[in-house]
């Protein structure tokens, strides 16, 4: 079975900020995944982050989410391509400079959306990385879509059609909050099918710049796909505090907000 890991562009990246990289909290995630993989041999991983500042300025000055039309539009998408992988290079060093085997892999030269939603998407390369311990690195991107021309696809989306064709154990989503907080500000230890209408009102939008959805987006997200895989847990986890993510992937995590079905 599969772990998925995804760092979130509003941690590696100040979002505020067009193309402001966090390269220190990358350094020492990538140690702490460094020290997991290496300490249990059989831990497959897959890796993917967002795009946070890179991304989103150009993707909303373009609209490129709702559909690309116009010629000024597909010189947009582009734009949009080249600074998500722009980010994606920058990960990939860090990652590399940790002596993590991880591989490259660029969604948008596969992925074929429909209204917005992931229809196709190879995962030959993915699964041919994991058979030969490497770890696939994927990232938030663009794709053509046979309803808008061309569109943008979430870290979340891609995850999302991993999760629902390949056999996938365990998601940590790391983000700079503790988890889902309630009206509080308390964490929320566990999100169900049953109670996802009790926290409704807790779960609001992300700061900054986000043109693919904030909190609320992405646990809807995520129970959706929790609820396509009965034996899935995902976790949304503070990638501010050091060692955590090391505690995550070695069984010993008792903090974040955890969703199934």
């Amino acid at each position: 079975m599969n772990t998925i890991i995804k760092l979130g562009g509003s941690l590696i990246t100040n979002k505020n900020v067009e193309r402001s990289y966090q390269a220190p909290i990358v350094e020492r995630l990538a140690d702490e995944i460094y020290r997991a993989y290496h300490q249990l041999p059989n831990l497959r991983l897959i890796m993917g982050h967002g795009s946070g500042s890179f991304r989103h300025f150009s993707a909303k000055r373009h609209n490129t989410i709702n559909g690309v039309t116009t010629p000024e539009g597909w010189i947009g998408f582009a734009e949009v391509a080249h600074v998500a992988s722009e980010l994606n290079r920058l990960v990939t060093n860090t990652l590399r400079q940790a002596d993590l085997p991880v591989l490259s892999l660029q969604p948008s030269a596969s992925a074929i959306a429909t209204d917005g939603v992931i229809a196709q998407m190879s995962l030959n390369q993915v699964h041919n990385a994991l058979d030969h311990r490497l770890i696939p690195l994927l990232y938030g991107d663009v794709a053509l879509d046979t309803v808008r021309g061309g569109t943008i696809v979430s870290t979340e989306t891609i995850l999302a059609y991993l999760c629902q064709n390949m056999p996938v154990k365990q998601v940590f989503l790391l983000g700079e909050v503790a988890g889902v907080l309630d009206r509080q500000g308390e964490v929320i230890p566990h999100i169900t099918a049953d109670n996802i209408n009790h926290y409704q009102s807790a779960l609001q939008g992300s700061s900054g710049v986000d043109v693919t959805g904030g909190m609320l987006s992405k646990v809807h997200d995520m129970l959706a796909i929790a609820q396509s895989q009965p034996d899935l847990a995902i976790h949304i986890i503070d990638g501010r505090q050091s060692g955590l993510l090391f505690e995550a992937l070695t069984g010993n995590l008792n903090t974040g907000t955890r969703i199934t079905a």
